[in-house]
C-alpha cells in the first residue's frame, strides 16, 4: 500500500462489504428489504462510501443516527430512502421533508411537535413509529401493563396531520446475547411487537409497508422476526462471532508504521507511568498511533500489534499521538517496516476482548485525523490523506 502523508492508515475493503451484503440477502431472501446502518460514519468506515456501495448493490433503506448524517449523505448524492434513528430537533423537520428523509417517532411530544413543524410547512413528513417492547431507552412503552395506553398513543400518531406512517419498529436488547433467558426475553419482545402492530392496524385500518425488528443478533438467530425488513449493523462490517458464524469478511485494516527505534537498557521504565520496565536490554519500536486516533488506552500493555515477523508486544501506556512495541527479537523490522494494529492477522475480536468492549467500539473509535484508503475490486479507488502543516 502507498503511504499515507501521516503512516498511519485504515483500509477500508468495500469489497467485503459487498461479500457480506450478499451473503446476508442470500439468508434473509428476495421478499424481505435490507436496511443498512450507517449511523456514526457507517461505524467509522465511511458513511458516504459505503452508502454508496449498498446503493449500487440495491439495498433498500439506510439507518443514521441524526438529521446532520441524513443530510451529508443526501448532499453528497444518495438518494435511496434513509431513516433517522434518534432525535431530531423540530426545526429541522422542514429540511427533512425537502430532502425526502424518513424520521422515528419516538413518543407523543416527537409527535406533537413533528406534525405540528410539518402543517407548518406545508409538507408531509414520512415517519417510522418507534415501540419500547424491553430495551427501555426510546419508544412508545407497551410493556408492563401499558400496552393500550401505547397503543392508542401510536393510532394518535398516525393520524396526526402533516405525518406519513410508513413503518413501525423495535429493538431487541439481548438478541446477541445467548442462554434460555435472553432467548425468551427476545421472544418476549418480538411477541409483543407482533400484538402492537395487530392491535393499531385494526384500529387504524390499514396496514404498516415497513415492519421491522431484526438486528444483527436476530437477523442470524431469529428468522421468524424478519417481518419485511431486517437492519444489520455490525454484520454488514463482518466483526463478531455472528459474523464469523456465516463465514462474513471484517472490511477495516487498521495499519500504521513504525517512525523510531530506540534500545533501552535493562531497568528502564517506558511510557507514562512506568508501568513497563524492561527486564534486559530492549529494542523499542515507536509508532504514530495513538488514543487520539482511536487506540483504546485500556489496551495498554495487554495486547499484541502484527509486524512482519510475528505479533509484537505493546510496552507501556498508550499516549496521545504514540504507542510502544517490543521488537527486541525482530531484525528486520525497521524504521518504516509496516504493523497491523488489527485486521486479517490481528483480529479485532481478540483486540476487542482484551479491552473489554466490541468490535465496534475499536472500529468507531478511529478518529477522522486517520486517513481511509478504500479498496474496491482489488484495486484502491479513492484515498483520504491528511496534510499536517
Amino acid at each position: 500500500m502507498e503511504s499515507t502523508l501521516r503512516r498511519t492508515w485504515a483500509e477500508i475493503n468495500l469489497d467485503s462489504i459487498a461479500y457480506n451484503y450478499k451473503k446476508i440477502r442470500e439468508k434473509i431472501g428476495p421478499n424481505v428489504k435490507f436496511l443498512g446502518v450507517v449511523k456514526a460514519d457507517a461505524y467509522g468506515h465511511g458513511s458516504i462510501q459505503v452508502s454508496q456501495l449498498l446503493e449500487e448493490l440495491g439495498a433498500d433503506y439506510l439507518a443514521v443516527s441524526s438529521a446532520d448524517e441524513a443530510l451529508e449523505l443526501r448532499v453528497n448524492g444518495i438518494k435511496m430512502p434513509i431513516l433517522i434513528l434518534g432525535h431530531t430537533p423540530k426545526e429541522q423537520v422542514g429540511r427533512l421533508i425537502e430532502y425526502n428523509i424518513t424520521q422515528a417517532i419516538t413518543c407523543k411530544a416527537k409527535a406533537d411537535e413533528y406534525s405540528a413543524e410539518a402543517v407548518k410547512c406545508g409538507g408531509t413528513l414520512k415517519v417510522h413509529i418507534k415501540v419500547d417492547t424491553g430495551m427501555s431507552r426510546l419508544g412508545y412503552l407497551c410493556d408492563n401493563g401499558y400496552f393500550d395506553t401505547g397503543v392508542d398513543g401510536i393510532v394518535e400518531a398516525c393520524n396526526m396531520p402533516g405525518l406519513e406512517a410508513e413503518g413501525i419498529f423495535t429493538h431487541f436488547a439481548v438478541a446477541d446475547e445467548h442462554g434460555e433467558d435472553c432467548d425468551k426475553y427476545t421472544k418476549h419482545q418480538f411477541e409483543l411487537f407482533t400484538g402492537v402492530i395487530e392491535s393499531v392496524e385494526e384500529k387504524l385500518g390499514r396496514k404498516f409497508a415497513i415492519r421491522h425488528c431484526a438486528n444483527t443478533g436476530a437477523t442470524v438467530r431469529y428468522t421468524e422476526t424478519y417481518l419485511d425488513m431486517v437492519r444489520p449493523g455490525l454484520l454488514l462490517y463482518g466483526y463478531g462471532e455472528f459474523a464469523h458464524e456465516m463465514g462474513l469478511k471484517p472490511a477495516m485494516t487498521m495499519k500504521t508504521t513504525v517512525s523510531t527505534i530506540k534500545i533501552y537498557p535493562e531497568g528502564t521504565a517506558i511510557s507514562y507511568g512506568g508501568i513497563f520496565v524492561t527486564d534486559k536490554t530492549t529494542r523499542i519500536g515507536v509508532l504514530p498511533y495513538g488514543y487520539a486516533d482511536g487506540f483504546l488506552r485500556s489496551l495498554s500493555n495487554k495486547c499484541s500489534l502484527y509486524t512482519k515477523e510475528g505479533p509484537a508486544k505493546l510496552r507501556g501506556k498508550i499516549c496521545m499521538d504514540m504507542c510502544m512495541i517490543d521488537i527486541t527479537d525482530m531484525p528486520t523490522v525497521d524504521v518504516g517496516s509496516e504493523v497491523e494494529i488489527f485486521g486479517e492477522k490481528n483480529s479485532i475480536d481478540e483486540l476487542s476482548d482484551i479491552a473489554g468492549t466490541i468490535p465496534y467500539e475499536l472500529t468507531c473509535a478511529v478518529s477522522k485525523r486517520v486517513p481511509r484508503i478504500y479498496i474496491r475490486n482489488g484495486e484502491v479507488i479513492e484515498k483520504e490523506l491528511m496534510l499536517r502543516m
